[in-house]
């Protein structure tokens, strides 16, 4: 329920990002102004995100999973909500960097106390399921989007401030704090190895143990370069489909009643983002249980060569053909493909790490690589500026946000690059 939650959060701030910073920057800023503005908030974001799984993956391996998860959750909750009151951009940016570090250190603890607390036959298909379950966190969020749409229509909220609700609603998971600080237990294979390592002076969540071992260190780092690609394939780019959802969905409207009013234009968008990541979610969510399936079939390795390759071309595909809204099953397509590496990333970093360093080195590959991936989201709203005027007429920059999408989706193959420097832990023990 964390990692659903955590998700929900990161959903709500993708859906709701462009019409926040549209209410918060001056008036008559243009649209692809406000796309770059989108990648420096997203780009924060990641940064909060990766600073976060760094700082409490080694919490959680020093003083446990459980306790460290109620600390995560109460973060992210409290400030995507406090992110509904932002009065301008580097508020909302703040708001937006300390959410990020709550959120970054929920994935390697909730993947480690899984990892530890279930047999060696169970693990794989748990920590498959644990992140194929994010999807419900996400179709959540869609659903705030279109209600937020259809009370936008019908007048009775101001479609300006729908954003505002959306990140309020985003507070809620503080109450799950309570549950998880006094009802769940940290798994007795951390509790009898935390006391054998204070007899023997072994050290956890250490990262200058993590690369003085050559075991660990190379897993580290080829972990964190096969996650950077799947990270900025989907924050970079594929978590970009609703600006350019958008952007067709003003065209469309615009051509058929050149007369239509900006609050008809808002209320449908934020309809079909909501329909959008519903769709792009539900694909995600079969997508998921798909590579798992894989996983235990063909191995870890080959599963996620097959993945990288075929996120590719899905992506390149939806921002090349989405033209209208009945291309929108194009979303499912995407969704299937990039978010089934995540999967692979719950069920192979852990397999990676021994217990004293599972919370550290899983948070490590899955967080750092969020720093380089950062830069992703920025260079895409730079890139899409860089091909269109600031004049240039909507379908212009509509068609140069399609360009910089392509360029960009090639970057899924540098996973390719980093499987040749990790191991194949199929059917392996956990390293202890």
């Amino acid at each position: 329920m964390a990692w659903v939650f955590d998700c929900l959060d990161q959903q709500v701030f993708i859906l709701a990002r462009y019409d926040a910073l549209k209410d918060l920057l001056p008036a008559k800023t243009d649209g692809p102004v406000i796309t770059q503005y989108a990648g420096y908030a997203t780009s924060i974001f990641m940064i909060g995100w990766a600073t976060g799984g760094l700082i409490f993956g080694s919490i959680g391996d020093r003083i446990g999973r459980a306790r460290t998860l109620a600390i995560t959750v109460l973060l992210y909750s409290v400030f995507t909500g406090l992110s509904a009151f932002s009065r301008g951009p580097i508020d909302f940016f703040i708001y937006r960097f300390i959410t990020g570090l709550g959120v970054g250190g929920v994935f390697g603890l909730a993947v480690a106390l899984v990892a530890d607390s279930l047999p060696e036959r169970s693990r794989t298909p748990a920590l498959g399921l644990l992140q194929a379950l994010s999807a419900f966190g996400n179709i959540t969020a869609g659903i705030m989007s279109i209600v937020v749409g259809q009370l936008g229509a019908s007048g009775r909220i101001n479609p300006a401030s729908g954003w505002k609700i959306m990140f309020l609603f985003g507070a809620l998971p503080a109450f799950l704090c309570v549950f998880i600080q006094f009802r769940l237990k940290e798994p007795e294979k951390w509790v009898n190895a935390r006391r054998e390592g204070n007899l023997t002076g072994v050290k956890f969540g250490s990262y200058r143990d993590l690369f003085s071992d050559p075991r660990w260190s190379r897993s580290a780092l080829g972990g964190m370069l096969l996650c950077v690609a799947g990270v900025i394939g989907v924050w970079g780019i594929g978590f970009f489909a609703p600006e350019l959802i958008n952007g067709v969905i003003e065209l469309r409207l615009k051509e058929a009643d050149p007369t239509v009013s900006p609050d008809t234009i808002k209320s449908t968008q934020a309809t079909w983002k909501g329909i959008n990541g519903i769709i792009q979610n539900t694909g995600a969510f079969f997508g998921m249980i798909a590579f798992t399936f894989l996983c235990q079939r063909i191995g870890r390795k080959k599963s996620f060569a097959i993945g990288f390759i075929a996120a590719m071309i899905a992506t390149i595909a939806f921002f090349r053909l989405f033209n209208g809204t009945s291309m929108i099953w194009l979303s499912a397509v995407m969704g299937f493909f990039q978010l089934a590496l995540f999967a692979g990333f719950a069920v192979y970093l852990p397999e990676l790490f021994p217990t004293r360093l599972r919370s550290t080195g899983t948070s490590f590959c899955y967080n750092v690589g969020r720093y380089v991936a950062a830069s992703g989201p920025i260079t895409l709203g730079e890139l899409a500026k860089y091909l269109a005027p600031k004049d240039a007429p909507l379908e212009q920059k509509l068609q140069a946000f399609r360009d910089a999408c392509t360029y960009m989706s090639l970057f899924f193959l540098v996973g390719l690059i980093a499987l040749a420097f990790l191991p194949e832990t199929k059917g392996k023990p956990l390293p202890e």
